[in-house]
């Protein structure tokens, strides 16, 4: 299996209540993150979504899919979401928020070990591939937030 590591930095300039709102609303991101096909709540959690799980399917910017259930296991409103995966994705995710300059900097952690065999042969030879999709990815989710938001979005990457 391969390992990752990534962080991915945003600049949402807009409220962060407004922003953790949106990120913490997993089910609703297909409606606007045009990478995300599907998220489907098959767990629900305690009053703060603590244990909810998400089965997620994203399309890549290379054409391929992947699909994992991400578990809710902690949160503070409106500064932290932490996830941790299973499925084609296993690891854990952190999506760390904070005021800054009338806006939002919003910082995701992801550290994951891909499943399917087809990616792990191929990863000595992808990887650069695979972290180059994942950044793509992410820049357009923080783009189509920003876009949600009318807000103005800086990539800080």
């Amino acid at each position: 299996m391969a390992d990752y590591s990534f962080v991915t930095r945003w600049f949402i300039d807009a409220p962060i209540e407004r922003v953790f709102s949106v990120i913490e609303d997993a089910p609703r991101w297909p409606s606007w993150w045009k990478e995300v096909v599907a998220v489907e709540v098959v767990e629900s959690g305690d009053a703060d979504g603590i244990g909810a799980v998400a089965r997620t399917t994203w399309r890549t910017a290379l054409g391929y899919r992947l699909r994992f259930d991400a578990r809710l296991i902690g949160r503070t409103s409106p500064e932290r979401l932490e996830v941790e995966s299973a499925g084609e994705l296993l690891g854990h995710g952190r999506w760390e928020l904070s005021r800054e300059a009338g806006g939002t900097l919003v910082v995701y952690f992801w550290d994951v070990t891909t499943t399917p065999r087809w990616m792990n042969v191929l990863a000595p030879v992808m990887r650069p591939a695979f972290q180059w999709n994942h950044a793509v990815v992410m820049r357009r989710g923080g783009e189509s937030l920003a876009r949600l938001l009318a807000a103005r979005f800086e990539d800080r990457s």
